[in-house]
């Protein structure tokens, strides 16, 4: 059993191994070529013209402002409701709730943009009087309630296994239960939580299909009304007919989102491993 279980990580990390080395390999030839601060520091993107320019900061401001726009709504959603799922609700109504997130998590996302396009969009579009609802505020709502299951979900087990003991002792020194589910279980949970903050930006900043019906897919300069376009869907939406240099620059739109995401992880693990030392 040992063996198997060893087998199965080491696959896991071989997995891991073959898709950097992959993007490197494929995105690196693309910046050489380019130039590294054209390529990330440049503000147009025209893959397709007479002389092509492939300048991704709007992409990358884009998906930065998005994901942080997400989290900002998603988590403390996410966070309150896993903690009255955990602590507060009866069983039955916790039940009720609990089947209906699950069944959020099982939606495609081809849904939830069509939903968003033909609901979300229009309503965006009325209340703020704009020629296109099609915009950066649309796909943030979005992925802010796709990215809920996974937040409630995580946060809703990391609770659950706080030991009582730990909210007996805090209620028999005389604290509330408010207080002892917010200064004593939520503390105790926080690597779990953490874990579900990272499920969360790496479901926001991968996102593509949703994001592509909602967001406009323009290359412009992020602002919360004006029709943007994310690294995901920059990837997505020209790699059916691209070619040569721009094939290749696509392949380095991916390896800068995946370093993205190893920094997003390495910096939370290492917050959250200095926050343990200090407590």
């Amino acid at each position: 059993m040992n063996l198997i279980f060893f087998l199965c990580g080491a696959v896991a990390v071989a997995f891991v191994l073959f898709i950097s080395i992959y993007l490197i390999i494929s995105g690196l030839p693309a910046i050489r070529e380019i130039g590294l601060i054209d390529f990330l520091f440049g503000d147009r993107w025209a893959s397709t013209a007479a002389e092509p320019e492939f300048g991704i900061l709007p992409f990358i401001l884009t998906s930065i402002y998005g994901t942080a726009g997400a989290i900002l709504v998603g988590v403390p959603v996410g966070f309150m409701t896993a903690m009255f799922l955990s602590k507060v609700a009866s069983k039955k109504t916790a039940r009720v709730i609990r089947t209906a997130v699950d069944l959020l998590a099982g939606i495609p996302s081809v849904v939830y943009g069509l939903i968003g396009m033909t609901v979300l969009v229009p309503a965006v579009r009325v209340a703020f009087n704009l020629a296109s609802g099609a915009c950066l505020l649309a796909a943030i709502v979005v992925l802010a309630v796709m990215i809920l299951p996974s937040i409630i979900s995580v946060s809703e087990t990391a609770l659950n296994a706080v030991p009582k003991e730990y909210e007996e002792a805090s209620l028999a020194l005389g604290a509330t239960e408010i207080e002892t589910y917010f200064r004593v279980s939520a503390p105790a949970a926080s690597s779990g939580i953490a874990a579900a903050v990272v499920l969360g930006i790496g479901r926001a900043i991968g996102e593509a299909m949703a994001i592509m019906m909602v967001a406009g897919n323009v290359a412009n300069m992020p602002s919360l009304f004006q029709s943007v376009r994310f690294l995901t869907t920059a990837i997505a939406s020209e790699m059916s007919y691209s070619s040569g240099l721009q094939r290749q620059a696509l392949f380095s739109i991916a390896l800068v989102l995946f370093l993205f995401i190893m920094i997003i992880n390495v910096t939370l693990n290492v917050l959250l491993k200095k926050s343990r030392k200090e407590g």
